[in-house]
């Protein structure tokens, strides 16, 4: 299973580079949304860790290791047991050590038919094992350079191809600003349009109220009594 599952569309060609400022603010927005045990915790798509099946002295070598600070340094080889030692300054055995010194001189003697057929034959074997490891490294050498030419094409495709739509996106992005624009510039007429009716009704109930008193005022000292109480009621 793939560890990303959603393609997050790019356009370095054609989008300019974020500020810094422009980086931060992104940054702590995604901070925000990042669960604080995310750093700690691997990703629910990683598959599970592989039971270990090392063996009774690896694991003994990793607790040695892991329980020592610094760790002690490996001795696999025991130089000791080359070593010849006095009889006057041993407390052993003669027989001890006459057989540690029978395993120094059989330890030497094969260090020394090793080092005069590495004389006799270590040159050969050194030009070949050069000329092995320098065909594997040109053979690197070929697939990199393939591999680089690869990535040059795609990256020159990716270009010309963002290259030839950047003006239909420039237009679409003025036309969608110029959109949003008209949105706000209509929803703000309308709440003035509303702001302009509510005022409007204010100040025709003002205007009726107004208009009634007045009436009433022009009436009053034309007509007698009977007839203002008529007229007050035909207003």
């Amino acid at each position: 299973m793939p560890l990303i599952t959603e393609i997050h569309e790019s356009l370095p060609y054609i989008d300019a580079e974020p500020t810094p400022a422009e980086r931060a603010a992104a940054e702590s927005l995604i901070a925000i949304y990042l669960e604080p045990n995310s750093t700690s915790t691997p990703h629910p798509s990683l598959p599970s860790l592989l039971p270990s099946n090392l063996s009774p002295a690896l694991t003994a070598e990793h607790n040695r290791i892991s329980s020592s600070t610094p760790p002690p340094p490996l001795k696999a080889i025991d130089l000791t047991r080359y070593e010849t030692l006095s009889p006057s300054e041993s407390s052993h055995q003669p027989s001890t050590l006459l057989s540690q010194a029978y395993t120094s001189q059989t330890y030497l003697n094969t260090r020394l038919t090793n080092l005069s057929l590495l004389d006799q034959f270590g040159k050969n074997a050194w030009l070949i094992g050069n000329a092995q490891l320098e065909d594997i490294l040109k053979g690197l050498e070929r697939e990199v350079a393939a591999k680089k030419d690869e990535i040059d094409l795609v990256v020159i495709g990716r270009k010309n191809a963002q290259e030839a739509v950047e003006a239909e996106i420039r237009g679409l992005e003025e036309g969608w600003k110029k959109g949003v624009g008209r949105v706000l510039e209509t929803e703000v007429a309308a709440e003035g349009e509303l702001g302009f009716s509510s005022a409007w009704e204010e100040g025709r109930k003002m205007m009726v109220k107004l208009l009634g008193f007045g009436w009433q005022q022009l009436f009053n000292p034309c007509l007698n009594g009977k007839g203002t109480d008529r007229g007050h009621n035909a207003v």
